[in-house]
């Protein structure tokens, strides 16, 4: 299931162009955190980023009205990670604790995007394909922290081995709601073994995602 085929795994619910960028704001929120600061304390921050993400989800300005526009916002994404130490589905949806957040937003307003053409060729390029991001965040205080990189996001083909753990568990928790705890261990032992799933009819394997009753 987990191979080296040419195809993103997502680990977290943040668009495409987007992913480093959180796993950037992620660190920084430890950082801070091992500093004795906050979010709170940031003062601006500039994410040197590809071209695909100023042209698609660089939207410094833009009002967040509905879930679309958050969740194709990598200003909001990004905040929401430096706030809460979080990325969730339900941080997207109105009136929630983060589209709410006074905090969130004025952080979102003070990140810019600059684009990289390094960056942007490493996009594109067929042997890499990476999406690269990179947060330099200045404290209110003009203390300026080392810039935190990342070029390939958690689940794409140069770091499938080290997501292997996290998308696992992520099947296994979206699994945890629908099936007792017995098949949830069933399908995430299929899920890991190759020769038994190749040798498995299509009809049979999904035949094991189908409940007796359907709970809504």
């Amino acid at each position: 299931m987990l191979s080296s085929y040419p195809v993103l795994t997502s680990i977290c619910p943040a668009e495409f162009h987007s992913q480093t960028a959180i796993e950037a704001a992620k660190r920084i929120h430890a950082q801070l955190k091992e500093m004795g600061k906050s979010a709170e304390d940031i003062r601006d921050i500039t994410c040197r980023t590809h071209e695909a993400c100023i042209r698609i989800i660089d939207k410094q300005h833009k009002p967040m009205d509905n879930f679309a526009d958050r969740d194709h916002c990598i200003q909001y994404m990004v905040a929401t990670m430096l706030v809460f130490n979080r990325l969730e589905a339900t941080d997207y949806t109105d009136g929630g604790e983060a589209a709410t957040s006074p905090l969130v937003e004025e952080l979102r307003r003070n990140i810019t995007c600059k684009e990289d053409p390094e960056f942007t060729r490493a996009y594109h390029d067929p042997h890499m394909r990476t999406i690269p991001n990179a947060l330099i965040v200045t404290l209110k205080d003009s203390t300026v922290l080392e810039e935190a990189v990342v070029e390939a996001p958690l689940g794409h083909k140069l770091r499938r081995e080290e997501a292997k753990p996290e998308i696992l568990e992520k099947f296994e928790r979206h699994l945890g709601p629908h099936f007792d705890s017995a098949r949830v261990q069933e399908l995430v032992e299929l899920g890991q073994n190759k020769e038994k799933l190749e040798n498995m009819g299509v009809d049979e394997y999904m035949d094991k995602y189908v409940k007796e009753k359907m709970e809504w």
